[in-house]
């Protein structure tokens, strides 16, 4: 079987690399891979070390509209040249015209990660109609999380029948490699000896719910005065989110890190008392699985992965939407009693976000009759 990999405006993608990887290790099913980016990606060497191609279209996102046309075209010519079996896209910039391409190109099979949806609902409405036609070109359609499949069914009107659920998965032997010496750098890094550590990654941006951690604050540190809490991430939001900490009289309990590389946050979240997080609505949200998997409580709104993991009260904490009073109720209760939540959580993530568990549900999808 051939399955062709099709995203837009990214580099590499993780999950690209390791699906490469996977299939190169099996070798039961052909990969190739498709991505749409402004300039030559770093996808090509990701997935070519593996020995799988990876081919690039220049592709600008400021000029959708016509980029989308070009797009089309050349996917057009692609996928009736290498004829796969099965086209997957993943974003909406690359779903629009592929499963379009796709479609025409006489290909069986069009998979469809629904995991940017919303996205034009809150922000472009007149979008949605977009991404109606993509239901309908699609043949199937993959929601990340069962709030995301209640979207698309209530929202876009997706035909229930073509709706297959797949949560995201992750390595955890790559997501949980935590380091003492790290540990230590951190802790020095930013003076938390000694303090009960409240974290939050993400970008600094009002989707992300911040005002909401911030805003609980005073709530929190009445209880619990020597926290801190480290906001990682960077974003526009930063100024404001700093001014309202300001008024607020707690801008010395908050740490704002900026970018965080990558290989240290698995020992970030093992130092984290509580991982806080308020997003408004998440298609998945990778963070709390990451979190869950190094033995970080979480107290989240009920959104994407932490709804469908979280168990409340048993494994983790949920909280009501742009509701700072729950939000700081939530951090208190897992302060003073969600010690249990470390290893229960970590066990639900393992089992729940497993990139293997990811793997063999895309490749029954992609057999299934």
């Amino acid at each position: 079987m051939h399955i062709v990999f099709v995203i837009s405006n990214e580099s590499s993608v993780p999950y690209f690399k390791w699906f490469a990887e996977k299939a190169a290790q099996q070798k039961e099913h052909k990969f190739s891979f498709v991505t749409l980016y402004t300039e030559k990606p770093k996808m090509i060497e990701d997935v070519g070390k593996y020995g799988w191609d990876c081919y690039w279209y220049k592709f600008d996102h400021h000029k959708r509209k016509r980029g989308m046309v070009r797009a089309f075209f050349q996917l057009y010519s692609l996928f009736k040249k290498l004829k796969p079996d099965v086209v997957h896209t993943h974003l909406f910039d690359d779903s629009f015209p592929g499963l379009m391409a796709a479609r025409l190109a006489g290909v069986k099979k069009r998979v469809v990660t629904k995991q940017d949806t919303t996205f034009h609902y809150f922000y472009a409405p007149k979008w949605v109609f977009a991404d109606r036609i993509n239901n309908k070109n699609a043949t199937h359609l993959v929601p990340v999380s069962k709030e995301a499949e209640k979207f698309i069914i209530e929202k876009e009107n997706a035909p229930k029948e073509k709706i297959t659920m797949i949560h995201h998965g992750i390595p955890p032997e790559i997501f949980t490699q935590q380091s003492e010496m790290y540990k230590k750098e951190i802790i020095e890094k930013y003076q938390l000896a000694g303090k009960k550590i409240i974290g939050t990654v993400a970008r600094l941006i009002e989707w992300k719910g911040y005002r909401y951690i911030v805003e609980a604050i005073p709530e929190v540190i009445k209880k619990n005065p020597n926290t801190v809490f480290l906001f990682v991430g960077q974003g526009d939001q930063k100024e404001e989110l700093q001014q309202l900490a300001k008024k607020l009289n707690v801008i010395q309990y908050i740490v704002f890190t900026g970018w965080v590389d990558r290989e240290y946050i698995p020992s970030l979240y093992a130092l984290l008392d509580v991982y806080a997080h308020a997003a408004n609505y998440e298609p998945f949200g990778f963070v709390i699985p990451e979190a869950m998997m190094n033995a970080a409580p979480v107290v989240s709104t009920p959104t994407g992965s932490a709804l469908d993991a979280i168990q409340h009260k048993q494994n983790g904490y949920l909280v009501n939407y742009k509701d700072a009073a729950s939000m700081a109720e939530g951090i208190n209760y897992t302060l003073e009693y969600g010690a249990d939540f470390k290893e229960k959580g970590q066990k639900t993530a393992l089992e729940m976000y497993n990139f293997e568990r990811m793997w063999n549900s895309y490749i029954n999808l992609y057999i299934k009759t």
